[in-house]
């Protein structure tokens, strides 16, 4: 292949890149835009900057929409769910992926259950076991079956990552003096924070944009973020500057969190796809 051949590829490629770059930041730029007008500077155009920088639309949605309410709710059912899922994943990960004992496939494919029934399919027993449990319309309700669906992911996450490594570490450590609890935690642990790291962004942005559990289990101020601002529209629906503040309110913890570990995501993600 010839040298201009293969800068002209280069080129196309970074063209194709660039597009699609265009494509998916396009909408982020014009919400963040919209969120600091008032609705007159509408009609200047979606990427307008605008002509007074108004930060009266955040504390519309903040207090008028109540999403501060809505805020502390998400972070009460984020923060157990992605310690709760992560302790347990990486546990059940390290079973799997580090040992051999009977009936391991078929435990493993019950897991992984939670995987492969859509979870629409088993909202209307779960609302009813819920119920039964006296668990419905309380932060139970969307901890614990959040808990068991980022369970199943994260055990396949881990499992993967763990039945790579060299058994040779393993059994050197175990020479040395490590029981299983010590080669997990005092060995394996540290070497996956990559693993860990993309387990927690992944857990933390679903858990965080759950909508159909919460609407379903719970109402009033123990609805999150997302539930919020679908309600948002009924009352603000002509307000566009209100209902573009209101998500990035909703957008902005997962945006940070992902800037925070961005490196760590993107080396656990390759190291999953390599591994895997």
């Amino acid at each position: 292949m010839s040298a201009l051949s293969t800068r002209n590829r280069t080129w196309l490629t970074y063209a194709l890149l660039t597009i699609f770059l265009i494509a998916a930041v396009a909408p982020f730029v014009g919400t963040f835009l919209t969120a600091f007008k008032d609705t007159r500077e509408l009609s200047n155009g979606i990427f307008a900057l605008p002509e007074q920088w108004q930060f009266d639309n955040f504390e519309d949605a903040w207090t008028g929409a109540r999403f501060s309410t809505y805020f502390k709710s998400s972070v009460i059912v984020v923060v157990p769910v992605v310690v709760l899922s992560v302790i347990l994943s990486t546990m059940s990960g390290f079973a799997f992926g580090m040992f051999r004992f009977p009936g391991q496939n078929v435990l493993l494919l019950l897991i992984l259950l939670g995987l492969m029934v859509p979870f629409e399919a088993v909202i209307i027993p779960l609302w009813q076991l819920m119920g039964l449990l006296g668990l419905r319309n309380s932060y139970w309700a969307l901890i614990l079956p959040q808990v068991a669906l980022s369970f199943a992911f994260g055990t396949f996450w881990m499992r993967s990552f763990f039945s790579s490594f060299p058994r040779e570490l393993v059994d050197a450590a175990v020479v040395d003096g490590c029981n299983t609890w010590d080669v997990l935690w005092r060995i394996l642990f540290p070497l996956s924070r990559p693993a860990l790291l993309s387990l927690v962004v992944l857990l933390f942005m679903w858990t965080w944009n759950e909508f159909f559990l919460v609407l379903v289990m719970v109402t009033g101020d123990l609805r999150t973020l997302p539930v919020g601002l679908a309600l948002l529209r009924g009352r603000y629906a002509s307000d566009i500057p209100v209902m573009a503040a209101a998500s990035l309110i909703v957008s902005l913890p997962v945006l940070i969190l992902y800037f925070i570990f961005q490196r760590s995501f993107i080396r656990g993600m390759i190291a999953g796809a390599v591994k895997g």
